[in-house]
């Protein structure tokens, strides 16, 4: 094996581009910085125009204020929490294991009507949730489920999103290594169980973390209007209707919102950029 050639690039040109990289990553972060510095903004300085991007006089009051609020509301706040925990956390894992299910066949199988669904598949990226809103609610008031966590559930176990990320990676599995597991004897589910989710780890970690990032915030008023099944997102946009005087409140909430997609990315940050960097599996 040969050594690798070094790269014929100029001090300058490799200056240049880490400029841009960076330049790059700090125009990502910043509104993750901004919504950090709001938090601690004291009333007077969030009305500030031009918008600093730094605190004169940092304060907990925003804080304070939102814990008092959620202190007086009707159902403890444990029950909304409870609530949103178990609704992420479900409909999370089901996302991914449909997802991955209705991908393994179109990637690794042939037959009638394959071609017709892998393009429908594609042509559901183009349009947003909001053209679902209107029958999802007909099908789940027909079940009979409106206030119940199925109705939180089950609209978002599906989605092309999912779909077509998985399939685009198990495309990639060498077909010898499932021809071998059914010479073995494995059926169709223990194959994509043992063989095929763990050739595509970094895909569907990358999909959990998409998941749960649009399930916790989603506020769910479509299908719950009883205050006890209501999920975190649902509660902080009440606190947050109170106008211009919960300003630092609305502030402190979309912090608070962010913490838990954000430390599940950072858990399985190797993993995501794994999967946006990985050429795939080869025979």
């Amino acid at each position: 094996m040969t050594d690798a050639k070094k790269l014929n690039r100029s001090p300058l040109v490799t200056f240049f581009l880490f400029l841009g990289v960076a330049l790059l990553g700090a125009f990502m972060i910043l509104p993750i910085y901004y919504a950090v510095v709001n938090a601690f903004k004291p009333m007077e300085e969030l009305f500030i125009f031009p918008p600093r991007l730094y605190v004169a006089r940092p304060t907990l009051d925003n804080f304070i204020n939102l814990g008092q609020l959620l202190s007086n509301l009707w159902v403890p706040f444990s029950r909304y929490l409870f609530n949103s925990a178990f609704v992420a956390v479900v409909a999370t894992v089901g996302n991914v294991l449909v997802c991955s299910m209705a991908a393994y066949p179109l990637a690794k199988h042939r037959f009638p009507g394959q071609k017709a669904i892998s393009e429908t598949v594609v042509i559901a990226l183009l349009f947003t949730g909001h053209v679902l809103v209107i029958p999802q609610y007909i099908i789940i008031a027909r079940l009979g489920l409106i206030n119940t966590y199925p109705a939180l559930i089950l609209p978002v176990v599906q989605q092309a999103l999912g779909v077509f990320l998985m399939r685009q990676f198990m495309m990639q599995v060498p077909s010898s290594l499932l021809e071998a597991a059914r010479i073995d004897g494995a059926n169709e589910l223990y194959t994509w169980w043992k063989v095929v989710m763990p050739a595509v780890r970094p895909a569907w970690l990358t999909l959990t973390i998409f998941a749960f990032q649009a399930i916790w915030n989603q506020p769910g008023n479509n299908y719950i209007y009883d205050e006890s099944m209501k999920v975190i997102p649902a509660v902080m946009s009440q606190v947050a209707a109170g106008g211009f005087a919960r300003t630092g409140v609305v502030a402190a909430i979309g912090l608070v919102l962010m913490i838990p997609p954000l430390v599940l990315f950072q858990s399985m940050q190797r993993s995501v950029i794994e999967t946006m960097t990985a050429s795939g599996i080869k025979e």
